[in-house]
């Protein structure tokens, strides 16, 4: 429950928009609240497709990677992608090793150990890729922060590509003014750099990855029918890295979810088959809960390495028992989640961490691969940023997770000292350290934190006051306008105050959660249902007499063959 609610308001001729476009008023407002302002905007949004793509040359480095990529593959130059752990960097490595090949390209791939390398690229890779004759190494998903691993490679007479797509790492001046640390690479494409025009910045390291396939693709004249299956592991990596879905990416997300349930990619196939999934509509909920994590917990609790070759079978039965590993690894990882976060909870509640604004845990027994999973847990429980540290082989290594309005990799910067190395973006970071400095960075890290615990707490946006009668099922299909919905495109919410409850009962095998029977002000009857914590709204109803304010998503219920309206409580207090 949380009192921070806030309608939102924004100001349009929404009888107007919705004439010109065809939609409800209602919808027309969901538009504006989605911060589309111009027709222009709103025409893009309702029927964007592949030819709204930005042109890849846009970006800076793209003309000098295309030249040195196709330079050594005239010339037969062994060359190695190497990439990240997560789903991102899997789906990045996967695209570019395939497109090359599909170019006649001598290419393998490596992709780090998260407890032996830890992120992105580093000087043991660089030295194992020379001395097994590679001539040429291109990043994706990593490489922006690697300065050093990059120095290595060109100290060694390598040619490096960098494709990238997090903060550039600076340095703070002494009159506050900050200098970009690009690393010494031949081309190094990021759209983060501020000398790049690329006028969309919030793609993920697969989409960047692609891009620079649609570059290599367009010099030689291949058509783009060909890198179009790509599209698949753009929107796969886009939604799982919880990249905005606005813009270009709303597009490469709409556009690859299209293809998905059918697609010839034989791991694809397979994952969707054992997590029951397969022959489906696939949307951005299945990714992000189902079979994103899948992927991601390979890297985890084992080796990316596996995730990727899913990916590149071309062996049916291979891709069978791979895809039922993956999903083994998943299970297993939700158990050592849900261990470490108890832990984190008793430490945070008994020791006296319970009024830091920047929660600082440390778990030593903890598996590091699910600090992140944990952090994230921890700043949704708590309302604030949250690092969990855990310890590794030869240091301690964390992982972060914010919250609006805390820029976490700027607040690292300020005490970046106390690092071995750190890197990331506003909202996560990873990081390793010493273990005599954890008390240190707590300590500072709650000193420069400027910010209040009530500006951290997480503020819910209702798009706007929802008479049940308006929740119809011809409202419910148009909003299927707003598809692919997910972060800056949030799937619509209601509110009513003063909604009464009647014939609650508890549900879930695990009881976790209700069935009501509400009433609004205006007398309108609808089922509803609410996951969370029962126990709470059941002493909310009591305290009020059985009424309470919602805010809530209209749903159907289907059962036994019958549609029926239903609410979906999202909030309450």
């Amino acid at each position: 429950m949380t009192n921070n609610w806030t309608v939102m308001m924004k100001k349009a001729d929404f009888y107007g928009i919705a004439e010109r476009f065809g939609i409800s008023p209602v919808m027309a407002r969901l538009l504006r609240n989605r911060n589309l302002i111009t027709d222009e905007e709103i025409k893009e949004y309702l029927t964007g497709d592949l030819s709204g793509l930005h042109d890849p040359y846009l970006m800076a480095g793209m003309e000098e990677a295309v030249d040195v990529i196709l330079d050594k593959i005239d010339l037969g130059e062994k060359i190695r992608v190497i990439g990240d752990y997560d789903i991102d960097g899997v789906n990045a490595t996967y695209i570019l090793v395939k497109g090359l090949r599909s170019l006649m390209a001598d290419v393998d791939w490596d992709i780090p150990d998260r407890m032996k390398d830890g992120y992105g690229m580093n000087i043991s890779m660089v030295q194992k890729a020379f001395e097994a004759g590679i001539d040429t190494i291109v990043t994706c998903d990593n490489g922006i922060a690697a300065y050093e691993a990059v120095s290595h490679a060109k100290s060694l007479g390598m040619t490096v590509v960098v494709t990238d797509h997090h903060q550039v790492p600076y340095v703070e001046n002494a009159d506050g003014t900050q200098t970009e640390k690009l690393p010494p690479a031949d081309a190094v494409i990021d759209p983060h750099r501020s000398d790049c025009p690329y006028p969309y910045k919030a793609l993920c390291g697969a989409s960047v990855a692609l891009k620079l396939l649609i570059a290599l693709f367009r010099a030689v004249g291949i058509p783009d029918e060909e890198w179009e299956p790509f599209l698949e592991n753009s929107a796969f990596a886009t939604v799982g890295d919880v990249m905005h879905l606005t813009g270009e990416n709303r597009i490469l997300v709409k556009e690859g979810l299209k293809r998905l349930p059918s697609t010839e990619n034989l791991g694809f196939k397979a994952l969707l088959r054992v997590t029951n999934l397969y022959g489906q509509e696939i949307n951005t909920w299945q990714i992000g809960f189902i079979l994103g994590p899948c992927i991601n917990a390979t890297g985890r609790l084992d080796t990316a390495k596996r995730a990727l070759e899913l990916l590149l079978t071309e062996d049916p039965n291979e891709a069978l028992e791979l895809a039922n590993d993956l999903v083994a690894l998943n299970d297993s990882r939700k158990n050592r989640t849900r261990e470490g976060l108890l832990e984190a909870v008793e430490i945070i509640e008994s020791k006296g961490l319970i009024n830091d604004r920047v929660l600082v845990v440390f778990l030593p027994n903890c598996h590091e691969s699910v600090a992140g999973i944990i952090a994230g847990r921890l700043k949704e429980k708590y309302s604030r940023p949250a690092f969990v540290l855990t310890r590794g082989e030869e240091s301690i290594k964390g992982s972060g997770r914010s919250v609006e309005g805390y820029s976490m990799y700027d607040e690292l910067v300020k005490v970046g000292d106390l690092f071995i190395k750190f890197g990331g973006h506003p909202m996560a970071a990873g990081l390793s350290l010493y273990e005599e400095n954890i008390g240190e960075m707590r300590r500072r890290l709650n000193e420069n934190c400027k910010v209040g615990l009530e500006e951290l707490a997480p503020k819910v946006k209702i798009d706007m006051p929802l008479p049940f009668a308006y929740a119809t099922f011809d409202l419910i299909e148009e909003m299927k306008i707003l598809e692919p919905t997910g972060e800056e495109n949030s799937k619509p919410l209601f509110g009513l105050t003063h909604v009464r409850a009647d014939s609650v009962r508890v549900i879930g095998k695990t009881n976790s959660g209700l069935r009501l029977t509400l009433t609004d002000p205006n007398g309108t009857v609808m089922p509803a249902v609410y996951f969370g914590d029962v126990e709470e709204m059941q002493e909310v109803l009591r305290k009020k007499r059985g009424e309470m304010d919602i805010c809530y998503q209209p749903g159907i219920n289907e059962f036994r063959g019958e549609r029926n309206l239903q609410i979906n409580i999202r909030y309450f207090r």
